[in-house]
């Protein structure tokens, strides 16, 4: 396609975009409105800086077309191994502790107790609202 004809169905789009900007406008308020005429200077600068060009091209050209699927099969074989590394990492060091290799050590803080919902004053009898406060939380079954 010529670079007029390009730019002639872009400023058409443009032109048709802005008209129906100034109808949103007028109905629903100048927010709506600015926001589709934003929109609708998009074809004019593609045309005018060269990006329409690239999207022609790119429709008509199988060999285009064929590096984009490339590309895309690029990202999602580098998607698949970032999610197999991150399952193997979470496994932890299973796969050592059955080969009788050291056991997978236990995160910093946490032990097999389960620990009330909350400490302090209230624990030692300090502050008689946080002892209501604990009262209450176990009468609904959250320690």
């Amino acid at each position: 396609m010529s670079d007029a004809a390009i730019f002639a169905i872009s400023l058409g789009v443009t032109l048709l975009g802005l008209v129906i900007s100034w109808g949103v406008h007028r109905r629903r308020g100048a927010g709506v409105g600015l926001r589709g005429a934003a929109l609708s200077l998009v074809p004019l600068a593609a045309a005018m800086t060269g990006v329409s060009e690239f999207f022609v091209d790119l429709a008509f050209s199988p060999v285009k077309w064929a590096g984009v699927a490339v590309a895309g099969l690029a990202v999602l074989l580098y998607m698949t191994s970032g999610a197999m590394m991150s399952r193997r990492a979470g496994s932890g060091g299973g796969k050592r502790a059955a080969e009788g290799g050291d056991a997978p050590a236990k995160p910093a803080g946490r032990s097999g107790k389960g620990k009330k919902a909350v400490e302090g004053p209230a624990q030692g009898g300090g502050d008689p609202e946080m002892a209501e406060i604990e009262r209450i939380l176990r009468e609904h079954g959250i320690s």
